[in-house]
């Protein structure tokens, strides 16, 4: 029998109607058997996520206040999501427990996890699924990362017990028993941990769109969907920004071979985004999809003779290294090396990194240029396209955007270039209407 894990995200189960059309999708194929739950989002533009109230709440006890406000909003969420379905089911202990831990200065992860927590026994009621928590199956290191191998194990092992079942996405706790959560949007993370860990066929992930997007469409006028597209195309774009799941989501899934689904909870017949681990597939455009974001700098350094000096960019790194400071990207020529860098992760050291840099590597000069957009292009077509790079860069300069920096991967499957901020959203409309007819 074919086994699928879908995840629900805020959105999808943000009020009792929500939860009604994820009953509708789960009790629609029995090969659905095990639901990752969100904590409730926004139901609608002014209305708050839970988790957020749950972080105001810790922070109201942080401070000494009273919580009772805030709280109580929590208290009504739930117990409306309750009583609108009807259902025969009290959180009365489970809320007071955690009312009595943020008040007692129960630490910022517990507090936060506990939208899910809730969510996940509500769905799981009703539905008639198990509950099982993730605190007893998904465990991080002591440095915070994920203990991957112990998890998939003991996970494994809890699942042989559980026909169906209905996990709280975003936490799972450390050696010594303390909640640890993911960063945001980490119950992705979970749906692709239990889907490795029970084999399944398909990581169903369901949200409020139907799939990705080619481009960011507070930018492009309706950009299309991308129908099918590979783990290693995905990485590239989440790196920019442009993803609808947590990009770490990808790896646990990408171990097995296991294809994520993005789908619509709000428009379930839409097909939505294959993410494939490879496709012979050719994708109807040469580009797969476009992402960028702002808030770059660039440390340019010329020396002559840069390229016969050995060790020239280990000195380079190792002054950022140094600083704490992590690289982007590294251009260079025979003579020049450029460093592109976040521009927040500059601002409090820029002008000791330049004279470091100038210094150890004595440079003829070092300067920095701010206000920088990274663009990204991304396609596995690419490599096989000839005049890719011209078309792209013909298009840019249709616009009379000047291109600071660009940066092709190896795999010849992505192109990245740096604008000015101010032309950011012009190179991405530019390179859309170029390749996507």
């Amino acid at each position: 029998m074919e086994i699928k894990v879908v995840k629900f995200g805020g959105s999808s189960l943000a009020d009792a109607n929500q939860f009604k059309k994820v009953k509708e999708i789960v009790t629609a194929e029995e090969s659905r058997r095990y639901v990752v739950a969100s904590a409730p989002g926004k139901r609608s533009d002014d209305d708050i996520k839970v988790t957020d109230l749950l972080y105001k709440c810790f922070e109201l006890a942080i401070a000494k206040k009273d919580i009772s406000e805030v709280f109580d909003k929590i208290v009504e969420r739930y117990n409306g999501i309750i009583k609108d379905l009807d259902l025969d089911l009290s959180l009365e202990e489970e809320l007071e427990t955690i009312r009595a831990g943020i008040i007692h200065r129960a630490s910022r992860d517990y507090v936060a996890s506990r939208g899910e927590y809730l969510n996940a026994i509500i769905m799981a009621n009703y539905l008639g699924y198990d509950f099982i928590d993730a605190e007893s199956c998904i465990f991080f290191k002591e440095d915070g990362s994920l203990d991957t191998e112990k998890t998939n194990k003991v996970l494994s092992d809890i699942l042989l017990e559980h026909q169906r079942a209905v996990f709280p996405g975003f936490y799972g706790c450390t050696n010594e028993g303390t909640i640890k959560t993911f960063s945001r949007g980490g119950s992705d993370i979970t749906g692709s941990i239990v889907a490795r860990a029970i084999h399944a066929d398909i990581y169903e992930n369901w949200t409020d769109v139907s799939g990705m997007l080619m481009a960011d469409p507070r930018i492009v006028k309706n950009p299309k969907t991308i129908e099918v597209i590979t783990y290693g195309e995905l990485r590239e774009l989440s790196y920019m920004g442009a993803s609808v799941m947590h990009e770490d989501a990808i790896f646990p899934v990408k171990v097995a071979n296991i294809p994520i689904n993005i789908k619509n909870t709000n428009a379930p017949s839409d097909p939505g985004t294959m993410i494939v681990p490879a496709t012979s597939i050719s994708a109807p455009n040469i580009i797969t999809g476009i992402a960028g974001k702002k808030g770059f700098s660039i440390i340019n350094i010329e020396k002559d003779m840069m390229n016969a000096e050995i060790g020239f960019g280990r000195k380079v790194l190792e002054v950022l290294e140094n600083h704490n400071v992590c690289f982007e990207h590294l251009p260079s020529g025979i003579d020049t090396m450029s460093v592109v860098i976040s521009t927040d992760e500059l601002r409090n050291t820029k002008y000791e990194m330049v004279a470091e840099i100038a210094k150890v590597v004595n440079a003829d000069r070092v300067t920095v240029e701010e206000g920088i957009a990274l663009v990204a292009v991304v396609g596995r077509s690419m490599e096989k396209a000839k005049g890719t790079a011209c078309r792209l860069f013909t298009s840019i300069a249709s616009k009379d955007i000047n291109i600071k920096m660009i940066d092709q991967g190896s795999s010849e499957r992505n192109i990245i270039i740096g604008v000015d901020e101010h032309d950011y959203q012009d190179a991405i409309n530019a390179i859309y209407s170029e390749f996507v007819k």
